[in-house]
């Protein structure tokens, strides 16, 4: 393909995402997918083509193939899950981003890539309110981040064990220990980090769903007295069934007390956190070792960019350094290389549509998005609560609604089925889609806030539907 006719098939994918996004706003289609398991493959050659084939019928095929197998995240009335905003603006800097095919091995390989990530990753921190002592980077995502999290928290644990036998040769178990209410990539980085099951505790959480810190307290001191090394702690700060907030001041001063690294997951509520009225829901956060914030979820830049913050960066440098010959530069003792701040070895342009997106919004648009969606939720909820035999099941601090309807008399497996059968429901409409989730041993169902496009008509066609659909099964 030369220049010209990417242009002009460049011209013609521009305006087909432009249309999609239109009739998406518009409430054009199904809201979740409504594709059976290996519908799609079957409807495409099993084999590569031998012969190169006109682009235009692949684009024919993003709306006769891929179009129909797709759920509309940016569709205004998709609550499932979580915000996962793609916003236009950061759409053309993700693609400013591969035109520039830059690949960030050292700074000399990609200067431009190298400081426009230091310098949106500290924009973005000023605007959550963060001191000058944090430093960031751009992961992948929230996953990558806290696996980055607890290999730091381990060398810090062992003198840098790594370097020498690594965790066989640790005289003690290192513990890690998170709340019930914490992601499953917390679960899993302790898996890749060696720590193992065994010793990841799982804090019990107060009645708002938080972890109660002396709980966190006897935990570390009954590990000591069993002879095992406490080694990090995870706080969630907005977590995915509820949005409940651990509280971090209680929990960074046992970790102080007793030399745990401390991270905070943040990853999507951290984006709450450039509305001064939200900072006081991470009360100590200053005292964390690393932070992560998910700029691609609520925010609005497109997927995937999740920044990683720490306040002692030469301890993450030393941690994942790599310094093969060829990629040493006489730059080197002047700049960063961000290869040694994460597992990857190269990186994307992924500042781009951080620093479109920031740009074309600015602060205050930015700030005025995220208020209308802690308006939406504050409205469902105070219906819910204003309504019989609806319940909400969980403070609304920010953009997420824990509901569940419960008819006189409905309990146990019978109002588990009862409320799979409504969700299921409204999802199989086409007319909205909303995810169930187990609280307290039972379902009940999210209904989250924040898709850019999603207004105040959308929230109460919902809450019209999800009346209707309790009634009707």
């Amino acid at each position: 393909m030369n220049t010209d006719e990417f242009r002009r098939l460049g011209h013609q994918l521009i305006d087909w995402i432009a249309d999609y996004r239109r009739d998406a706003a518009a409430g054009a289609y199904p809201v979740m997918a409504r594709v059976a398991p290996g519908e799609l493959r079957r409807r495409l050659p099993s084999a590569p083509p031998a012969e190169a084939e006109p682009l235009e019928e692949t684009l024919a095929d993003l709306t006769r193939v891929i179009l129909p197998a797709c759920t509309h995240w940016q569709d205004p009335r998709f609550f499932a899950y979580f915000p996962a905003n793609s916003s236009l603006a950061a759409v053309l800097g993700d693609l400013a981003s591969t035109g520039l095919a830059q690949l960030g091995l050292n700074w000399q390989a990609a200067p431009a890539l190298t400081e426009l990530e230091e310098l949106t990753t500290d924009w973005l921190r000023q605007m959550m309110g963060l001191s000058a002592a944090w430093s960031g980077v751009i992961q992948d995502t929230a996953s990558t981040s806290t696996l980055v999290a607890l290999l730091c928290a381990r060398e810090h644990a062992t003198g840098y064990g790594a370097e020498t036998g690594g965790l066989q040769a640790a005289p003690q178990p290192l513990v890690v220990y998170a709340s019930s209410q914490s992601h499953s990539s917390v679960d899993k980085a302790a898996l890749l980090a060696g720590f193992g099951r065994a010793n990841l505790r799982v804090v019990a959480v107060d009645e708002r769903y938080g972890m109660r810190a002396e709980a966190l307290r006897k935990a570390v001191v009954a590990d000591r007295k069993r002879g095992l090394l406490p080694c990090a702690v995870v706080a969630t700060v907005g977590s995915t069934a509820t949005t409940a907030f651990d509280p971090v001041a209680d929990i960074a001063q046992i970790a102080r007390e007793h030399g745990l690294w401390l991270h905070v997951d943040a990853a999507m509520a951290g984006s709450a956190m450039i509305l001064p009225e939200c900072r006081p829901l991470w009360q100590g956060i200053e005292a964390a070792d690393s932070l992560v914030v998910n700029p691609h979820k609520w925010l609005g830049a497109s997927f995937d960019c999740s920044t990683y913050y720490v306040r002692d960066p030469q301890h993450l440098v030393r941690v994942m350094s790599t310094n093969p010959s060829y990629l040493r530069t006489s730059a080197d003792a002047e700049v960063k290389n961000l290869r040694d701040w994460g597992i990857p070895l190269g990186r994307r342009f992924r500042a781009l549509k951080l620093w479109f997106l920031i740009r074309e919004q600015g602060v205050s648009g930015l700030q005025a998005r995220l208020r209308r969606d802690l308006s939406h939720a504050r409205w469902l909820a105070e219906r819910v609560d204003d309504t019989s035999g609806w319940k909400r099941l969980a403070p609304v601090p920010l953009q997420t609604v824990c509901v569940r309807h419960e008819p006189y008399g409905l309990e146990g497996d019978a109002l588990d089925t009862h409320t799979l059968a409504w969700v299921r429901r409204i999802n199989e409409s086409g007319k909205a889609y909303l995810t169930p989730a187990m609280l307290d041993g039972r379902w009940m169902v999210r209904v989250s806030f924040g898709a850019e496009t999603t207004e105040r008509e959308h929230v109460e066609a919902l809450w019209g539907q999800m009346q209707e659909a309790v009634k009707a099964v």
